[in-house]
């Protein structure tokens, strides 16, 4: 895992606007971050707090954005072959970690500078506590579970949704009450730790809005995978003595509950990514792991060893030549939805000092965090506060009026804009962006990069 992480790590130098938004975080101090977090982005703040600590050691660009996914997905491999281990043996938990590895979801947010790799990693690490605390109880294991599974929401609040999972395990298992209710109180631990930061950032829901009806894309990889958990479930697996989590019981909950709760949770508000729960994949990994090890299992005559060595030898050529081209594609700028980098580069190639800047609409501001130091030649005609000065992620803006005012000031503006056939924002502001814009400027030049449309606007004759 951590050296395909390392494969074409810095993806074209390029960065995608979320990215955008942590390597803006992790720059900016305590004390310019804690107001921004009271405003904005709470669910993320104690990522970005590692982040700013992460960078005051290393100040690597791209590369640092996403050292720490790369090694926490690491991480979160290795716990996903300790997990198969103690729950179904040795080979299995061998063969769980190599599946784990080669998904594509794991590889593509194994270099993301996000938090869901390190979410990822803490919930895993969570679940095999989980399966060695019933099988040997005590106080320091709960304690670490609890632990683990609370920094694991505190990173991330939609983690909580893996102990409806680990609770059907336990359930399931047929454990001891009182391993039962040990389980109950270290929940309950960690729902009460969780509630603060809960509470907190419901104000902020409003960040949310930008998502609709889960992405069926998504949402077929989920029912893909549910399906094919399914199918390695009928292989058979060796029995986990009385008092401990077994693979069954533990595996299909995690694979299922998390994003069935998370997609019934978005009948009420929208709100399903399946990188919010990306940590399901570890559920299919490990029924996944138990079938290889049921199938490859030596057979005991030399003719039947032949022909599986055959038919062995052709299932993984099928399955190199199928995840080869996608796991080299997820290293492109094309995999990701916009490339904050390339929009910097066509902003300067199409820019002069002192030329005017307009983000259609505000927020696409945040591509500027990538490379803020490409955007001080020109002028942001609409900015009233930066971000680092409002608190904000992208900043606050001026009356639609003075944008207005400040736009008949200029001769040339470079706009830069999401790519064409995107809804419109209906603001005042965007609105006097874009009439303003349509009635005194000219088109000039436009150039399109992945995700976002940059173009060179003048007066008539100034081209």
């Amino acid at each position: 895992m951590l050296v395909l992480g390392l494969w074409g790590i810095r993806r074209q130098d390029s960065m995608w606007r979320d990215e955008a938004v942590t390597y803006d975080m992790a720059h900016r101090t305590l004390a310019e971050l804690w107001p921004t977090l009271q405003t904005v982005d709470a669910v993320h703040g104690l990522y970005y707090v590692l982040m700013r600590g992460w960078f005051l050691v290393f100040d690597g660009g791209v590369v640092a954005l996403r050292l720490p996914s790369v090694v926490a997905m690491a991480a979160a491999a290795a716990g996903v072959t300790m997990l198969g281990r103690q729950l179904a043996g040795r080979r299995a938990g061998l063969f769980a970690g190599l599946v784990f590895v080669l998904l594509p979801m794991v590889q593509q947010y194994a270099q993301e500078g996000r938090s869901y790799a390190l979410v990822c990693a803490l919930v895993v690490w969570s679940t095999y506590l989980l399966a060695r605390v019933t099988a040997r109880p005590g106080r320091r294991l709960w304690a670490g579970y609890a632990a683990l599974s609370l920094a694991a929401c505190l990173m991330h609040e939609f983690a909580v949704l893996v102990l409806p999972a680990h609770g059907a395990a336990v359930a399931l298992s047929g454990l001891p009450r009182a391993v039962r209710r040990a389980w109950c109180v270290a929940a309950a631990a960690v729902v009460v730790g969780l509630v603060p930061l809960a509470l907190f950032s419901m104000g902020q829901s409003e960040q949310l809005s930008w998502l609709q009806w889960p992405n069926p894309v998504q949402l077929g990889t989920f029912i893909a995978l549910v399906l094919g958990g399914l199918l390695c479930s009928r292989a058979p697996v060796a029995r986990a003595g009385r008092q401990q989590l077994r693979l069954r019981p533990v595996a299909f909950p995690l694979l299922v509950l998390p994003t069935a709760l998370l997609v019934l949770l978005s009948q009420l508000k929208p709100m399903y990514v399946d990188r919010y729960v990306l940590y399901y994949v570890a559920g299919f990994a490990l029924l996944a792991g138990a079938a290889l090890d049921w199938v490859l299992r030596p057979p005991g005559r030399r003719g039947q060893t032949r022909r599986r060595v055959l038919y062995r030898s052709a299932a993984l050529v099928v399955v190199l030549a199928l995840l080869v081209p996608v796991n080299v594609f997820l290293r492109s700028p094309q995999s990701r939805t916009d490339d904050a980098i390339a929009v910097t580069q066509a902003v300067r190639e199409l820019s002069s000092p002192g030329d005017g800047l307009l983000f259609l609409p505000a927020r696409r501001r945040v591509w500027a965090a990538a490379a803020p130091h490409e955007f001080h030649r020109l002028r942001d005609l609409a900015l009233d506060e930066s971000p680092v000065a409002s608190h904000t992620l992208y900043g606050t803006e001026l009356s639609g009026d003075r944008i207005h005012a400040h736009m008949t000031r200029a001769r040339r503006i470079v706009a830069v804009g999401d790519a064409k056939g995107q809804p419109l924002d209906r603001t005042d502001q965007e609105i006097a962006k874009r009439t303003t814009l349509k009635s005194a400027f000219q088109v000039c030049a436009t150039k399109d990069v992945k995700g976002a449309s940059i173009t060179l606007y003048a007066r008539p004759g100034h081209c």
